[in-house]
């Protein structure tokens, strides 16, 4: 909304013909005040709510060590930036001083933080991000028979090929269709064989399979 104060003055001065100079002069002041104001209001009332964004990857796994963004709606009080993971897992911001966030997936961790935050404040929105992700459960390890066995940051989208060749490689005694990764699900290890092999020499891309947080690639040692 904009005031056009050419409008306004012709409308003075007829005010000033038709009516009292006070009433015009109250007339007038009323006007500007409202109409310095009103781009205010436009720009507060009316606004709608920001939507929390969160993570894309549904799967990653906050742990130990990783570095979070925390960031509460409209309670800039209690937003927090590198909030560091404690080994034992949990972490400490303004009235939530012990919360578990290992384990967890950003989003996960964001509910439990608006259940906590709701005994405080009125309808807390709270947004969880992962800004450094240095934790064991952050990571994807590449162990065996590869040039540089190794641990890395996990990043969204990595697919075996990504880490192998991070790795350096498969050595000339890797038994490259006898890989595996070890992935950790609800507590319990599940194997997801890969030819890696076929997918190097042969450029086999069903064999190129995606990776989660936490995923341990294993390529042993061939026997000939």
């Amino acid at each position: 909304m904009t005031t056009d104060y050419g409008v306004l003055f012709r409308y003075f001065v007829k005010m000033m013909r038709t009516t009292s100079r006070p009433s015009a002069l109250l007339v007038l002041l009323c006007a500007l005040v409202l109409g310095a104001a009103a781009p205010a209001w436009a720009g507060t009332a009316g606004a709608p709510r920001p939507s929390a964004s969160r993570p894309s990857d549904a799967n990653y796994r906050i742990g130990p060590g990783d570095v979070l963004d925390i960031f509460v709606w409209q309670n800039p009080d209690l937003s927090q930036r590198q909030i560091p993971v404690r080994p034992d897992g949990r972490i400490s911001t303004p009235l939530i001083p012990n919360m578990m966030a290992a384990g967890k997936t950003p989003v996960q961790l964001a509910h439990d933080m608006d259940r906590a935050l709701s005994q405080y404040i009125r309808s807390p929105r709270v947004t969880v991000i992962v800004s450094k992700a240095l934790g064991a459960l952050s990571q994807v390890q590449v162990i065996g028979q590869v040039m540089h066995p190794m641990s890395m940051p996990y990043e969204e989208g990595m697919t075996v090929l990504d880490a192998v060749l991070a790795a350096g490689g498969l050595t000339p005694y890797a038994a490259g269709n006898s890989a595996k990764i070890e992935r950790k699900v609800d507590g319990k290890v599940q194997t997801v064989h890969i030819e890696l092999s076929n997918l190097i020499n042969k450029g086999e891309l069903s064999q190129n399979v995606p990776l989660r947080p936490g995923d341990v690639i294993v390529v042993p040692e061939s026997l000939f």
